[in-house]
């Protein structure tokens, strides 16, 4: 009875702590980056839009103070989509082959990955891959338990881009369907 009753209130304290310090929930160690996560992006931050087209004054990855890796500020500024429309690394042969992703785009819906790897992992019943080209943009993700937010891909046709909250990056992503 007492290690019942012992256990009940270890568990009701750390309830009580992952309730009043919520980025201590989202703290799940990695992040791969450099001064211990200490960018402006990342943390729980989703932005309130997916990024403009290319040539509409979007930064790329490398500039000063930035890491080499596509990620979103706090502020909304997409870093590193900025190749356009012509890039090689995102042309499909069929565009939509799997048809349009049905599950809703931005902010207001944000998804809890259920499993998987880059080259097929799911969330709600439905399916995507990372861009080849993205692989080393996604190795510190985790699969089975990271939220994502899915936005359209302004430059790419067949491409979306799939946030991480935690991390505050992106890569791209085909949707592959549903079960």
């Amino acid at each position: 009875m007492h290690r019942v009753l012992g256990m009940l209130v270890v568990l009701l304290m750390v309830s009580h702590l992952l309730a009043s310090h919520p980025p201590f929930a989202f703290d799940r160690g990695g992040g791969g980056f450099p001064s211990g996560g200490s960018h402006a992006f990342g943390g729980g931050h989703i932005p309130e839009h997916g990024p403009p087209p290319a040539g509409m004054g979007r930064p790329g990855p490398g500039v000063a103070g930035h890491p080499n890796i596509p990620h979103v500020d706090h502020d909304d500024r997409w870093f590193g989509h900025d190749s356009g429309r012509n890039d090689p690394h995102y042309r499909l042969d069929h565009a939509w082959e799997h048809g349009r992703f049905p599950g809703g785009f931005g902010r207001e819906h944000a998804f809890r990955m259920e499993g998987g790897r880059r080259d097929r992992f799911r969330f709600n019943g439905f399916f995507f891959a990372v861009a080849p080209f993205d692989y080393p943009f996604c190795d510190d993700w985790l699969w089975d338990s990271d939220d994502v937010v899915i936005y359209e891909d302004p430059d790419h046709d067949g491409w979306y881009l799939a946030y991480n909250v935690r991390l505050g990056t992106y890569v791209h992503v085909q949707y592959l369907g549903s079960e």
